[in-house]
């Protein structure tokens, strides 16, 4: 008598979930590999490399990879270069607020007060139209209205509010500031328009049935469901105002001195390592910044 047994605990049989599950697995690696490849050779490893040159031994006219500490010692205990950390701080924070305060109202007005589509793109591409023309030539236009024979004080002289030219507008700190918050506006106004712009109308309408003023519905509404906006806003002008240099070097006569600069003139002179240094520095400030910024909202949660 024969006995056929079968073995009902094959686990060789995969279920179409587990299928689905691994394809998608597949599906979505193959979707990310050329960017993390992209990110790797591009990102990844020059910034190792650039962590790897700082710690090279510079000398006056030449740097060999020998390792030191010696370019971070020296750039760590210099007042001057510990100065530029501080007033690229001092200018970020700065320029981020102006930033805000004048292309928030702006946002308001296109996001919320402007019903028509067709407009509302019109005046976005009004916001982007300084961009049609080259970064050194909207830093350079800002000379002939802050001179002292400027445009500035030319109608302010004219006017009597004045009795001489003001001279702290130009090649000086203010001028810098001037000119980044007007370039970098735009990358403000343009999150928080499409925040605000998605807002649900039916929410403010009930607001305003319930007897909400305007301001209470700001606070209560629009500035919450705005944050997300504000959020990115916030990380592409610390992005680009951390690591300035042109509009400090053409507007404020090289007296104000970032760390944009220093790796720019470090640069020319050849000190490679030295350079390095200021780059990883300022690479741990932006990114400590972002991180920062990335704290106050959830984007994942909220865009």
């Amino acid at each position: 008598m024969t006995t056929v047994t079968t073995d009902m605990t094959d686990t060789s049989e995969i279920s179409p979930a587990t299928q689905r599950e691994a394809k998608d697995r597949r599906r979505a690696l193959t979707l990310l590999s050329p960017g993390l490849l992209w990110m790797i050779l591009f990102m990844v490893l020059p910034m190792v490399m650039v962590i790897y040159v700082s710690f090279w031994t510079q000398t006056t006219f030449a740097v060999n990879d020998t390792l030191t500490t010696e370019s971070w010692e020296r750039f760590l205990s210099s007042s001057t270069y510990l100065g530029a950390i501080g007033t690229t701080l001092r200018i970020w924070a700065i320029v981020l607020v102006a930033t805000l305060l004048v292309g928030y109202p702006v946002a308001l007005f296109i996001g919320l007060f402007v019903k028509n589509q067709t407009v509302q793109t019109a005046l976005l591409v009004a916001c982007v139209i300084p961009f049609w023309t080259s970064f050194l030539i909207r830093v350079i236009a800002w000379r002939p209205m802050l001179g002292t024979e400027g445009a500035i004080n030319t109608i302010l002289l004219k006017l009597g509010i004045i009795s001489e030219p003001l001279t702290f507008l130009l090649f000086s700190e203010f001028s810098v500031l001037v000119g980044m918050t007007q370039i970098y506006c735009v990358f403000m106004v343009g999150p928080i328009t499409f925040m605000i712009s998605r807002i649900d109308e039916s929410i403010i309408e009930a607001a305003r049935d319930l007897g909400a003023s305007f301001g209470t519905i700001f606070r209560r509404i629009v500035l919450p469901l705005s944050m997300p906006g504000v959020i990115v806003g916030a990380i592409f002008v610390s992005v680009m105002v951390l690591g300035e240099f042109a509009t400090a070097a053409s507007l404020s006569g090289r007296k104000v001195n970032l760390l944009g600069n220093i790796i720019v003139s470090q640069v020319g002179s050849l000190k490679w390592a030295f350079a390095a240094v200021a780059g990883v520095v300022l690479t741990v400030i932006i990114t400590a910044a972002i991180a920062l910024a990335l704290r106050v909202v959830d984007l994942r949660k909220e865009m």
